[in-house]
């Protein structure tokens, strides 16, 4: 298979209605920082425990297309001894990989920040393509304010972005391109607007620039909505009017998905925002959800690290998983977290 074809396989098995993609590509200190919350040590073992419950949940290739990974999971094994991203692939859920290497203050920038890790990484992509990935994903960071990001940061993150889309694209894998604008800080819906439009515009120039098939990416974008300190909090319909003028004002047609990061927002809040964006259409792209805690509290506060709460905790997962299935096709209702 050539390239382009193996490009256009990978984007349809993600891409498809009511489904969407499990964040599960958590470093080692947010990991920690998760399993915190449930008075769990973060071990090599309780990870791949917690990780083997996730992707042997029954049913989750129903609503979940994609995994994102983390290097770490991608050379884990399940109970049975199969390589985690062969047991997603069983599932039908396509394994893919973090592949930044986090952020750092921008040089000569206080406030902004950039993502490090093009170093080397086509490279890594052999590595990771042996293992199974078939996709990948690569976050940059916005911070707001009255005066932030800078015009530099927005610049070296778009340029960041499409270079790692393009290599990805030359090794046969599909990026995701993930720009996240930050909901910390006390900043008004139409400030997150404001930036969110500048620096999707720069993406797309950048991605144009290194020529990056735009039909072989996903965008992963944060909502626009007020910033988690401001004294006037967004609601839902607000949030899916100013995300989809944004959205229309930036992204092309092209794009075959975008799906979105919970950036924060509880399980239930980032389901019922995806609901009400998807009955704004007909829309160009298909619109879904990438979602790590939106989609992962319920099933680690059920878990709590005991083997007896298996169960019950992927219970939890199919049942979040199942709501934002119907939330991408703008069929959800609240009436269905009862069930």
């Amino acid at each position: 298979m050539d390239t382009r074809s193996e490009l256009q396989a990978t984007v349809d098995a993600m891409v498809q209605p009511g489904k969407g993609l499990l964040a599960a590509d958590e470093s080692g200190p947010t990991i920690a920082k998760r399993f915190k919350t449930i008075g769990l040590e973060s071990t090599d073992e309780h990870r791949r425990a917690y990780r083997n419950l996730l992707l042997t949940t029954p049913g989750l290739g129903e609503f979940v297309s994609g995994v994102i990974l983390y290097q770490e999971t991608l050379g884990q094994k399940a109970d049975d001894g199969t390589p985690f991203p062969q047991l997603a692939a069983a599932n039908g859920v396509v394994p893919g990989i973090k592949v930044d290497l986090g952020k750092v203050p921008l040089a000569l920038s206080p406030g902004d920040e950039i993502t490090e890790g093009l170093d080397g990484l086509a490279k890594r992509f052999v590595d990771y393509k042996r293992q199974g990935a078939r996709f990948a994903k690569w976050r940059a960071v916005y911070n707001i304010t009255a005066t932030l990001p800078g015009r530099a940061a927005i610049e070296a993150n778009a340029e960041s972005l499409a270079r790692y889309a393009a290599i990805c694209q030359e090794a046969g894998i599909v990026p995701i391109v993930e720009p996240e604008v930050l909901m910390d800080g006390d900043h008004t819906i139409g400030r997150c607007a404001e930036v969110t439009e500048e620096v999707l515009h720069e993406v797309f120039h950048a991605l144009h620039r290194h020529r990056v098939v735009l039909e072989h990416i996903l965008l992963k974008p944060s909502m626009v909505l007020a910033g988690a300190e401001h004294q006037q909090q967004s609601n839902t319909a607000d949030i899916a009017t100013a995300t989809i003028r944004v959205l229309k004002r930036t992204v092309p047609a092209a794009v075959p998905g975008i799906v979105f990061l919970s950036g924060g927002q509880s399980p239930e809040e980032a389901t019922a925002n995806l609901d009400a964006m998807n009955r704004l259409g007909p829309l160009p792209w298909n619109l879904s959800f990438s979602y790590g805690r939106a989609l992962q509290e319920p099933p680690l506060n059920a878990w709590r690290g005991q083997a007896g709460n298996v169960n019950e905790a992927q219970q939890a997962l199919l049942k979040r998983a199942r709501l934002n299935g119907a939330a991408a096709l703008g069929k959800y209702d609240a009436s269905m977290e009862k069930d």
